[in-house]
């Protein structure tokens, strides 16, 4: 049996870049009957660099909420929980803080990146100087042998290993050492419509599990292609072409998508057409699950119903963790 552990910060609806790059592979990892999948929406790790716009914070969970249920992630197959709901892995945080020293946090490749990107400059919130000792809680309070990231959290993972190591060694065995799962070889990041190599909100450059049909088509008819591609008789470049890349990704007939490439990049064939093409095919991909989300949205209540019996259900095996913990450490006085 594995046991995997995998979530999202709740900032903001989830776009094509988190179904492509997660989202898909969580509803086949629930799929087989020998994973136990935990889903957390990392509130507590949101607040580390929105702490005093807290407001944000409900409705984006809910939010998340509806694309994880909208796609296909089953609450009967996999527990969706919300981390702040779960005092132990604050508790298990604290812990763990006394085990790493702040020039090894300093040392985080992936921290040191998003202070830079975040310009916090020498105002870094602890929160979020810390938050790699924290997901080590998250993880390990579930006992997650597997985690599923990108290249770029693998020194979280490794964070990880170290600080079970350290407790481990220092204590007793109880901790599980997780493993990363890493995309693909080949597997990227899903770029921007507008051709950055990175779908955000802040830039504004994603299509959404949300997005109406006429949204959708909207940001398909402005993607960036080939500027130099001016008339239909003109040899266009694929390479680069964020049409071609998504046709690439969600295009089902691959013959016909190569037919598309060889006739684009000889001239004859013009933006317009290709680009219909793309929003047929995302729009039969993104249709029922756009149905889906607005029936559930309907009912909030029953998704915060979801997210409650889900958090239940976490705390209780964190709870358990934490009590072996506290044994091991010697601080289960009563």
């Amino acid at each position: 049996m594995n046991t995997i552990l995998t979530g999202d910060r709740p900032t903001g609806k989830l776009h094509l870049g988190h179904y492509v790059g997660s989202l898909q592979t969580r509803v086949q990892l629930q799929g087989d009957p020998t994973n136990q999948l935990y889903i957390m929406i990392a509130d507590i790790q949101a607040l580390t660099d929105h702490a005093k716009n807290s407001e944000i914070i409900l409705p984006n969970v809910l939010e998340v909420a509806l694309d994880y249920l909208s796609v296909g992630l089953n609450p009967n197959d996999s527990t969706l929980f919300i981390q702040s709901q779960i005092p132990e892995l604050s508790e298990l945080t604290m812990y763990f803080l006394n085990l790493v020293t702040v020039s090894r946090v300093k040392r985080n490749p992936t921290v040191k990146n998003e202070i830079k990107q975040k310009n916090f400059g020498e105002s870094v919130p602890t929160g979020f100087f810390v938050y790699p000792i924290s997901q080590a809680a998250d993880i390990t309070a579930f006992k997650a042998n597997l985690v599923p990231v990108g290249d770029d959290q693998r020194p979280m993972i490794e964070q990880t290993q170290e600080i079970v190591h350290t407790f481990n060694t220092t204590y007793s065995e109880v901790l599980v050492e997780p493993k990363a799962i890493l995309p693909p070889k080949g597997a990227g990041r899903l770029p921007g419509i507008d051709g950055n190599g990175k779908m955000s909100k802040s830039l504004d450059n994603g299509i959404y599990l949300s997005d109406s049909a006429d949204v959708l088509q909207k940001k398909v008819m402005s993607m960036y292609t080939d500027p130099n591609h001016i008339h239909v008789e003109d040899p266009g470049q694929v390479e680069g072409n964020m049409v071609f890349t998504y046709l690439d990704v969600f295009g089902k007939d691959k013959t016909y998508i190569e037919q598309l490439k060889e006739q684009y990049q000889h001239g004859g064939l013009g933006d317009v057409k290709i680009k219909r093409y793309l929003m047929d095919v995302l729009e039969a991909e993104l249709s029922p699950i756009r149905s889906r989300r607005e029936k559930l949205a309907q009912d909030p209540q029953t998704v915060m119903d979801i997210l409650q019996k889900g958090s239940e259900k976490a705390q209780k095996v964190a709870a358990q963790t934490l009590s072996e913990v506290k044994a091991a450490m010697g601080i289960n006085y009563f």
